[in-house]
């Protein structure tokens, strides 16, 4: 059996004055690319300094392939011998050195031959040989994390950790090199770890999603079940478009502003329902019910229709038919059955400093 690329168990780490991560577990298959999301303060970028051997554990353990290279009664491996990439938010390339010079520049124990060889086929494997000799300056943001992320691959590493790579691009920029991104890692079979607070980032480039909250693992699967059926109220919002409302559950159906509604997942009696954008549907029914449509906001091939609710509140829809417009009041139904929440217990949740 192939051990994981990564396995970090029962792992604690603070900062002066707080406990910034608690009892986190965290698993990566060999080749797959698992994103770790959450708001600023979650601790995701303490989870990954620790990860690359930057900042040490208060307790727990953390392993590569197999290795122990943190954690208690582990001699710590400093983070130059862990054969861990990465790539951080601005690249962070040497100005003084070419797009090669930057490729090559972790790869001292090969001779001349070998590391212009690998410079070469890492170049190759993002798009850039013809762009060997220039200098950071000369490049576009998304070419220098293009760089970037050939340097972190050149040496072979076990495992490739990218700290928000995208963050400082444009939109258009940040889907077309995402999709690059991912092309590269697959082609170089290598395992990663992604830290966002974006959720398009997470849903659309892991095989596997976990969420931080104040410090703790709160959802871990692949990004289609968390985004189907979140644990609960606040990973529904975080890792997806939705409204929350209040219901009242009666076996397989519940009681909401949206009608009485087929529902998913165990509980009964009162709590909550998530409903998605794409969940809803205007219908011509006059047995539906009706909602008045407070803003539509158009985006070209489809529309978002924006429709009050009895409490105040407000829940989206997406249409590619002709829109209603401000001021009509619609039939709306619910296309499947949604997920059921149940109320939460009181928790009482620890402090994390800015900056986890």
């Amino acid at each position: 059996m192939t051990d994981p690329a990564l396995e970090v168990r029962g792992l604690r780490a603070s900062h002066p004055g707080a406990v910034v991560l608690h009892d986190v577990d965290l698993t990566v298959a060999p080749g797959s690319l698992t994103a770790v999301l959450g708001p600023s303060g979650c601790g995701k970028t303490t989870l990954l300094r620790v990860v690359a051997g930057f900042h040490g554990p208060d307790d727990g353990s953390v392993r590569l392939g197999g290795r122990p290279v943190a954690g208690s009664g582990v001699t710590t491996v400093p983070p130059e011998q862990r054969r861990i990439g990465l790539v951080p938010q601005d690249g962070a390339l040497f100005e003084h050195l070419t797009v090669a010079g930057n490729v090559g520049f972790g790869l001292r124990s090969l001779d001349r031959a070998a590391r212009r060889e690998r410079v070469a086929a890492m170049l190759d494997l993002v798009g850039l040989a013809e762009l060997a000799a220039r200098r950071p300056r000369e490049l576009s943001g998304g070419q220098q994390q293009r760089v970037a992320l050939a340097r972190a691959l050149a040496p072979q590493p076990r495992l490739v950790l990218l700290d928000e790579p995208f963050s400082a691009l444009d939109a258009s920029l940040r889907q077309e090199l995402r999709e690059e991104v991912r092309r590269v890692l697959r082609a170089a079979g290598a395992a990663a770890v992604l830290v966002t607070h974006d959720r398009s980032e997470a849903l659309g480039l892991a095989d596997r999603l976990v969420v931080l909250r104040t410090g703790r693992v709160v959802a871990d699967d692949d990004p289609r079940t968390v985004y189907r059926d979140p644990p609960d109220a606040d990973v529904a919002l975080l890792v997806g478009e939705g409204v929350l409302l209040a219901a009242l559950r009666r076996g397989d159906h519940a009681d909401t502003d949206l009608g009485r509604l087929a529902v998913r997942g165990p509980g009964e009696g009162g709590g909550h329902v998530v409903v998605r954008p794409e969940e809803l549907v205007l219908v011509d029914d006059p047995a539906a019910v009706r909602l008045p449509v407070r803003e539509v906001l158009f985006a070209g091939a489809t529309s978002t229709v924006v429709l009050g609710l009895p409490d105040g509140g407000s829940v989206r829809l997406t249409t590619g038919g002709p829109a209603p417009d401000p001021g009509a009041v619609v039939g709306v139904a619910v296309t499947a059955p949604v997920r059921w929440l149940p109320a939460p217990e009181p928790s009482r949740a620890e402090p994390v400093p800015a900056g986890g």
